[in-house]
């Protein structure tokens, strides 16, 4: 009797030892770790500057910078393939000179 005594005053005394032990289980949300902590933190970065870029490239299109890009760009290929003609031009009578005589 005293060796039943003394089985149930031991493991009474381990599940009262055990249950002090106990950590109080929090959220999943909460426990969140040091990598996961870096990438929801690079995430709000990213997200911000895409919203970012986003906001300047719909006030550059308020400029209509594409336009005048488009113009710039049609000016100047006219004015070197005109000069380009022009060089060919001179280089044509340098190695083919006309005789005047």
């Amino acid at each position: 009797m005293n060796k039943l005594l003394a089985i149930t005053v031991f493991i009474a005394f381990l599940a009262l030892g055990a249950e002090s032990f106990r950590v109080p289980r929090q959220a999943e949300e909460e426990e969140k770790g040091t990598i996961a902590t870096v990438v929801d933190s690079l995430k709000s970065y990213y997200d911000q500057s895409v919203d970012t870029a986003s906001s300047y490239v719909e006030s550059i299109k308020g400029y209509k910078l594409e336009e005048k890009a488009k113009t710039l760009y049609d000016e100047t290929v006219r004015a070197v393939s005109t000069y380009a003609g022009i060089f060919n031009d001179q280089v044509y009578h340098i190695l083919y000179p006309q005789d005047s005589s």
